[in-house]
């Protein structure tokens, strides 16, 4: 695929971000695409690789490697290069019903499984993905398509994130006529409010969302279901429902001092940050206030990096990241050979723009906090925190991240932002709707099925596999799809 010798001839070349102090001006995507000419030459560089572990979807080690989507990469890096571009973009859409979004904000597990990476830099594709998907629309390929023939048949999808969002796709597609209830302002669930603007830009969303209203899907904004919209009246108006609400239980730090006046969860935190942003350009200050501030984010990953970009946009004094982990190596160890995830350092660019505002990565790994101190109006004005070191448990021989006697240190906070992570569904939603949960809070199912315990109601998403990547759920969301879909007429021929 591509051209045989492409990825020896050819450097691999990403789309250029703003520098650090620049963007930080704004909340506006920071990369500019790269011509047409350039990135058919990064599709060149697909290498005739033989198994395209790209597109494999597989679990190894308990991550992902290669595509859940099993989208057709190599197929599409070909006619990228070839300059077929209404055919690239179908080959695309034909397994990813959000490539605008997934191209902006996935992780790249793809990337991270390509042959490439074993000796040499990966395909370009999450940019390459772009560069169609965004020429599509500039070109007009992307037309709302609405079914000729409707089954007469109703489906309920609870929650308009990924999942919902694909689940919904595909059954208004089919002909069953669908309703997404979103219990926030505006669709999109975490992709409108828990990702910040800078890395979805959020009238992409909107753009995709009109195109499937257009398409005949309806949405109902401020339906939080299980408070001012019950179960039993979906349950009497819809032929089946879908429970896409997402894994959205934040993890708590349980440390004295926690009722401080300061702290928040990550994603209120993003969430108000963002709404506020849409509403009025922040003027109406409807969010945790932290300019000259100093801002402790406890928790890595994505969310953390997001509260650490964020935070400077917003003007903090300071921002430090807690990460109760060791600092992973610069590179693959021998024991996470590729196509495993790779568990190596990576500086996003939440970390970029601290270590240019204020000189120094913001993390400080094997640490976590042992005290939230408050001055005597109850507001947060230090932390307590404590070296970690990695103990194996002798009853469970599982490794525990456990405190170091005497390294208790004290650090300046004005607010902190916990970013450590889902816990599982809320379970609010389970209890309108009777449905079992599993030991992890999920929604209980068979394996590798979406009925739940009640009859016509279904699961997608983090609420039934836990927190998880934007294309595992949008996977998941399709697979109900098929599901539902098999369940109203008998048959599928939803793919």
């Amino acid at each position: 695929m591509g051209k045989p010798t492409g990825f020896m001839e050819y450097e691999r070349k990403n789309n250029p971000a703003a520098e650090s102090l620049e963007r930080i001006k704004n909340f506006n995507e920071f990369h500019t695409p790269l011509s047409m000419k350039e990135r058919k030459t990064q599709g060149a560089r697909c290498m005739e690789c033989g198994v395209p572990f790209c597109q494999s979807g597989m679990m190894i080690g308990g991550m992902a490697s290669g595509c859940p989507l099993n989208n057709l990469i190599p197929e599409w890096n070909d006619l990228l290069y070839n300059g077929n571009m209404e055919q690239a973009l179908n080959r695309l859409l034909k397994t990813n019903n959000f490539p605008e979004f997934t191209c902006r904000v996935c992780p790249s597990p793809c990337e991270a499984a390509c042959t490439c990476n074993l000796v040499n830099h990966p395909i370009s594709i999450k940019e390459n993905e772009m560069g169609i998907i965004e020429y599509g629309y500039e070109q007009g390929y992307i037309k709302a398509n609405p079914p000729k023939v409707r089954t007469g048949k109703k489906v309920a999808v609870v929650g308009s994130g990924p999942s919902g969002l694909a689940a919904a796709d595909l059954l208004n597609r089919r002909g069953h006529s669908v309703t997404v209830f979103e219990r926030f302002d505006r669709i999109g669930g975490l992709l409108m409010y828990g990702i910040p603007n800078m890395k979805l830009e959020k009238h992409i969303i909107d753009r995709k969302i009109n195109l499937m209203k257009e398409e005949g899907v309806e949405f109902v904004v401020n339906a939080d279901v299980g408070k001012n919209v019950k179960a039993a009246e979906l349950l009497k108006d819809y032929d089946s429902v879908i429970l896409a609400c997402g894994a959205s239980n934040p993890r708590n730090i349980e440390a004295p001092g926690r009722d401080a006046k300061g702290i928040y969860f990550a994603v209120d935190f993003l969430r108000s940050v963002t709404k506020s942003l849409l509403d009025s350009e922040l003027k109406d200050k409807a969010y945790a206030e932290v300019k000259n501030k100093h801002v402790v984010v406890i928790g890595g990953g994505d969310t953390g990096n997001d509260c650490v970009g964020t935070s400077i946009r917003l003007g903090a004094k300071s921002v430090i990241q807690l990460e109760m982990m060791p600092k992973p190596p610069e590179e693959r160890l021998p024991n996470n050979p590729w196509p495993e995830w790779p568990k190596v350092l990576k500086t996003d660019y939440g970390q970029e723009e601290a270590i240019a505002v204020f000189g120094k990565d913001p993390r400080i790994y094997q640490t976590t906090v042992k005290e939230f101190k408050k001055d005597k109006n109850g507001n947060l004005n230090k932390l307590v925190t404590v070296k970690l070191e990695g103990k194996k448990d002798e009853k469970t021989g599982r490794m525990m991240m456990v405190p170091v006697a005497g390294s208790e240190k004290e650090i300046p906070a004005d607010v902190v932002l916990i970013a450590a992570g889902f816990l599982g569904t809320q379970d609010y939603v389970a209890k309108e709707f009777n449905v079992k949960l599993n030991q992890r809070t999920n929604v209980e199912t068979a394996p590798d099925d979406h009925q739940t315990s009640q009859k016509n109601v279904f699961t997608a998403g983090d609420m039934h596999i836990g927190q998880s990547l934007v294309v595992r759920a949008i996977h998941e969301g399709r697979e109900a799809a098929k599901q539902v879909d098999e369940h109203l007429m008998g048959y599928t021929n939803i793919v």
